[in-house]
């Protein structure tokens, strides 16, 4: 999950910019990277980064990793030879968790600032997955790295979440079954903290873990806290010279196997240098500890820039349909940040002295795939006819207010979307996920009264770009302005718009004549900044739609296509 770290001030921002949330925000931040109350210590020097000792970062544009296309061209893990490449959910798919129930796997991520949220997944084998739906119909404002797990009959989702107007604190929604209905969010009053890990121990008792490494005991329902937080667990603390973002241990993940509880942890930050992020664990013969480190350690790092992906770490055990043991966690894709942190499978190989070690090296080629599972059909087609509500699943506000959905309305095969806001920075975006390198999406758009229509790369309120549809002109977005000089006359009411993103080089054109005929837009734009190390947020790049002023625009016919890429 996000460490105890950064998440710009415009990550979890209403409509408009609060100066002392910034404020507010950044001492939070302090305290999060000192990570807890018996690890307040001062992160490893980088002082090696400046002796130039990481690898310069390489183009893999002359790689020979080759996807099985899915549903729209999109990438897809299992190869269909017995073998599969990662990722095995594309896209931001940052911070999983994921539960092993009889033969059925569900899996979810942290949603951030995206409503509705906390979308789970289903598979049979690990490889391929499908969508269950949005657990979060409650905002929480932004909502950082979950723990899915499951007590007696009942499931459970702890989260981390920062209200708008409040401070970071966890939650906990619970459903008897796992595709719901799912309750409101219960507060658990554990203030100042994020990350939660659920655990039974050998007392019978539930617990939590937190970052920092810290723990504090539930009650029985697991529906509130029944102790103080105190600490578990000085983490193993890596080399002075090695170049990470900082120490921030985080993301305490917790399995117990024969006599040993096993304590995964992530510490070195989850984004900045490649090789910061990395995966560490521990164990204990009581949830209490003492807690000794693995000698392994760090079981998963990426060790060059050079390597296909970046920032690895925030881990989960699972067992694997035969009994084999797999880990799951996230990493950047070298070159995409802006397509956020993926979800990656790796197997481990359990040793003779009770440890465990990682065996898919750095993940560039392909992996067997797991024994005796069964496949579920994979992936989802983004594309979408306005139909049926797919809110959650494909389509989710950015940072909405209370109300938001209240600005949605169904028509037949189209979506009608009111206008909020003047500008996309001081609006709340309609998004999609984006999850290849290169791909072209298309919208029809009908604007109603006084509106204008947007259609975006869209990051965050500082970082997006694309055009803006007013029935007279297109108005070109840049570096999240609106740059009047590159806008052209456009006169028409109904527009279907393209954009085409070909390894971050954006191309746009728009159609009057549904299609029939199109016109490319004179400016491009490159947008390979914007991601988490520029604008913060720990988001990615999203597709978006805006709906500005006092009308509303009419959506139909959008299509999503992945392509190989030419640039």
């Amino acid at each position: 999950m996000p460490h105890a770290k950064s998440t710009s001030p415009e990550s979890f921002r209403g409509p408009k910019h609060d100066e002392s949330a910034t404020k507010s925000f950044h001492e939070m931040r302090r305290k999060f990277i000192k990570g807890g109350l018996v690890t307040a210590l001062v992160g490893p020097a980088i002082a090696s980064l400046a002796k130039g000792s990481e690898p310069p970062i390489v183009s893999l544009r002359d790689e020979t990793r080759k996807w099985r296309q899915g549903a729209e061209g999109q990438r897809q893990a299992d190869q269909g030879d017995g073998t599969f490449l990662n990722p095995i959910l594309s896209g931001d798919h940052p911070d999983p968790t994921i539960l092993k129930d009889g033969d059925d796997y569900y899996m979810t991520f942290s949603s951030f600032n995206s409503f509705p949220g906390i979308v789970i997944w289903h598979s049979r084998d690990l490889v391929n997955w499908q969508p269950v739906g949005p657990a979060l119909r409650k905002n929480l404002g932004t909502v950082w790295a979950l723990d899915l797990c499951k007590h007696g009959n009942r499931y459970y989702i702890y989260i981390p979440g920062l209200p708008p107007g409040k401070g970071w604190g966890c939650f906990v929604i619970h459903a008897d079954k796992i595709e719901g209905p799912w309750s409101d969010p219960i507060d658990l009053g554990i203030e100042g903290c994020i990350d939660p890990g659920h655990v039974v121990g050998e007392d019978g008792k539930r617990y939590l873990f937190v970052n920092g490494i810290r723990k504090i005991r539930l009650t029985d329902d697991g529906l509130a806290t029944d102790g103080k937080l105190e600490p578990a667990y000085a983490p193993w603390r890596y080399p002075e010279e090695w170049v990470t973002e900082n120490f921030a241990p985080e993301g305490p993940k917790l399995l117990r196997r024969g006599p040993w509880f096993y304590l995964v942890t992530a510490v070195g930050g989850t984004a900045g240098p490649a090789t910061g992020h990395m995966v560490i664990a521990a164990r204990s013969r009581s949830v209490h500890g003492p807690w000794e480190h693995c000698p392994h350690n760090p079981l998963v790092r990426t060790l060059s820039a050079n390597e296909p992906w970046w920032s690895r770490g925030h881990a989960t055990l699972v067992e694997g349909p035969a009994g084999d043991w797999w880990m799951v966690y996230h990493g950047y894709e070298n070159g995409f940040r802006t397509l956020g942190r993926q979800t990656l499978l790796e197997p481990i190989e359990w040793t003779d002295d009770g440890w465990f070690k990682a065996t898919g090296g750095d993940l560039g080629r392909p992996l067997p795939t797991p024994k005796g599972g069964t496949a579920v059909r994979h992936g989802l087609a983004l594309s979408d006819d306005f139909s049926t509500n797919k809110f959650g699943v494909r389509w989710a506000f950015h940072d909405p207010g209370a109300d938001e959905m209240d600005r949605v309305r169904y028509d037949g095969n189209s979506l009608e979307l009111k206008g909020a806001g003047s500008s996309p920075s001081a609006s709340s975006p309609l998004t999609c996920l984006a999850v290849d390198r290169a791909y072209q999406v298309e919208i029809t758009m009908e604007l109603i009264d006084a509106v204008e229509g947007a259609f975006l790369l869209y990051y965050n309120p500082k970082a997006f770009v694309g055009l803006g549809f007013t029935g007279e002109k297109a108005k070109t977005y840049q570096y999240a302005t609106t740059e009047e000089w590159a806008s052209v006359p456009l006169q028409g009411r109904k527009v279907r718009a393209r954009i085409t993103n070909d390894r971050h080089v954006v191309t746009y054109h728009y159609s009057l004549d549904d299609g029939q005929t199109w016109r490319r837009h004179p400016t491009r734009m490159e947008v390979a900044g914007m991601n988490h190390n520029v604008f913060g947020g720990f988001l990615s790049l999203r597709i978006g739609i805006c709906a500005l002023g006092a009308g509303r625009i009419r959506l139909s016919r959008f299509t999503y296509q992945a392509f190989e890429g030419t640039i």
